[in-house]
């Protein structure tokens, strides 16, 4: 439910991040409180990590609340945003949540597995992409905002032997940024994308690979993996005027891999 803390202060922004419990997600989140956003988290079915990255950010001092939320359902989308809508100020959005579908190669993937990939990464970004579009346009009477979509350098490398059906729903992330983000620019939205390569997440463990990152370290030209905060850097700078002139761009923060 809204935080019942206090209604946002006279040009408050708010950011939304979707997957936002843990890991990339939950770095953003705290990033953009430390820059002045206050933050609704949209979460799946981490409640308590949810609430514990929400009473992080309140106590820095900025508003904040988290609302369980399948982003691949357009009903619970539409619950998130009405959420948003009485909690006030939003801004911006982020498009965090994400499923790897599991791994398997090209001759293995089940059909429920690139289903599972695609509803979240694809269908989900689009519907939330939607619900802000309605919200920030200045068509729809809004004051315009940012959205950043999480994608991944898989969109590119291709995903090859382990998971070519994320790394597929990852591209079409991409290519719904370059449109979404021409049809958006002149409405007072920008739409950008931030990739990242092999980052230290509990993406590895969900997989059954925890030790991924180790083995994969030595092909990044960087020598290691990321980090969370790494890319929640990328994601705050590209939500900030200093990233006014980026429209529809996908930025790879994958230390050269």
């Amino acid at each position: 439910m809204v935080d019942p803390s206090g209604r946002p202060e006279d040009g408050a922004r708010t950011l939304v991040v979707t997957g936002a419990s843990r890991g990339i997600g939950a770095a953003v989140a705290c990033r953009a409180a430390a820059a002045g956003w206050d933050v609704v988290i949209a979460y799946r079915h981490r409640c308590a990590q949810a609430q514990a990255v929400v009473d992080g950010i309140r106590g820095r001092g900025r508003r904040a609340d988290a609302v369980q939320a399948d982003v691949s359902d357009p009903a619970q989308v539409a619950r998130l945003f009405a959420e948003v809508d009485r909690f006030g100020g939003f801004a911006g959005l982020v498009n965090n949540a994400g499923v790897t579908g599991g791994l398997a190669t090209v001759e293995e993937v089940r059909p429920e597995q690139v289903r599972e990939a695609f509803a979240t990464n694809v269908d989900g970004t689009i519907l939330c992409t939607q619900a802000a579009l309605r919200r920030l346009g200045h068509r729809h009477g809004g004051r315009g905002g940012v959205i950043v979509n999480i994608s991944s350098t898989a969109a590119r490398t291709g995903g090859t032997g382990e998971w070519v059906h994320y790394a597929a729903s990852k591209a079409a992330v991409n290519c719904f940024t370059v449109g979404a983000a021409r049809e958006a620019a002149g409405d007072g939205v920008r739409i950008v994308a931030v990739a990242p390569g092999l980052v230290m997440t509990d993406l590895h463990a969900d997989n059954g690979v925890p030790d991924r990152p180790e083995r994969l370290a030595p092909t990044v030209p960087a020598g290691r993996a990321g980090t969370p905060a790494e890319i929640a850097n990328a994601v705050v700078w590209a939500l900030s005027e200093e990233a006014s002139y980026l429209v529809g761009s996908v930025i790879e923060v994958g230390g050269g891999r």
